[in-house]
């Protein structure tokens, strides 16, 4: 089972350096991948009609398609994962350009992880509808393939028409792996369907052990083989104390994920600092 860090995006600040420091960090600590959440915008929460979302405009986040560019020539082996963006918003084309490009730059280190997202005021603002997105996320996932692995596509679905074209450079991987993010149902079956792997986000042990099985059985209803689909679990230290982190990377091993990363956001952290301090401490921790 791989190890990751979830990058401590609306807590880490705007410094080159710091971000250059907790991505080498990480590296050197022996962590395996860093995974960065997406968002473009952040609403006001004074707007009209008020705002319950989780994030405002106050909340940093940096792109992660740039962001994973410049970690790409600071790192040398650290997977750069999204956790996940929210592909529905932004143009497929483009993502699939810039999903390539870092994906050269680091040698192939790139994996693309895909979510709809709940953000109404972010998709009015990037002209993007946000009733039809599940349908749409699904051609998008396709026409990605397609860039990644030809040099000329030409393409005629339901919402995306690519006339004889193509990307150049394609990626080092042929395809990207994209993984999907979500818990609902049509998320699962999606994911089943049409992903590398899941984003399960945290939840009880018991819930994630049905969640699981009804991801596998989703996948086997698809003739998949459910050993080589991947799970990416989380554990946030916000709300385990640090006797339990060893035992939290048992209980997802034990579920059967393939990769698990460690949240240090909403846990009290006071600067950049701690969050580099926090990640080198939960290496000790599971290392006995």
């Amino acid at each position: 089972m791989k190890l990751g860090v979830v990058f401590p995006q609306t807590e880490i600040g705007a410094d080159p350096g710091i971000i250059k420091a907790y991505a080498q960090t990480a590296e050197a600590l022996g962590y395996d991948y860093l995974l960065a959440y997406d968002h473009v915008l952040g609403a006001n929460p004074e707007r009209p009609g008020g705002w319950q979302g989780p994030y405002t405009y106050q909340h940093i986040f940096h792109e992660p398609f740039v962001l994973f560019a410049y970690l790409a020539g600071l790192t040398h082996k650290l997977e750069l994962v999204s956790g996940v963006i929210i592909l529905p918003q932004r143009q497929t084309a483009l993502v699939a350009k810039q999903a390539a490009q870092v994906d050269v730059l680091s040698g192939g280190r790139l994996r693309l992880g895909v979510g709809l997202g709940w953000n109404k005021v972010e998709y009015e603002a990037l002209n993007m509808i946000f009733t039809n997105r599940g349908r749409r996320i699904e051609e998008q996932v396709t026409l990605l393939r397609a860039l990644w692995t030809k040099p000329l596509v030409d393409f005629k679905g339901r919402d995306h028409s690519i006339p004889d074209a193509g990307i150049n450079p394609l990626p080092v991987q042929r395809p990207i792996p994209i993984w999907f993010g979500g818990m609902a149902e049509p998320a699962l079956r999606r994911a089943a369907r049409l992903g590398d792997g899941w984003m399960p986000n945290s939840a009880s042990e018991e819930r994630l052990k049905a969640l699981l099985e009804q991801m596998r059985g989703y996948l086997e209803a698809e003739g998949r083989d459910p050993q080589k689909f991947g799970i990416d679990g989380r554990i946030s230290i916000a709300n385990r104390p640090q006797n339990e982190w060893a035992s939290q990377v048992e209980m997802w091993r034990a579920l059967g994920a393939t990769h698990v990363a460690v949240n240090t956001m909403g846990a009290g952290l006071k600067s950049p600092q701690d969050h580099i301090e926090a990640i080198r401490r939960f290496k000790a921790t599971i290392s006995g």
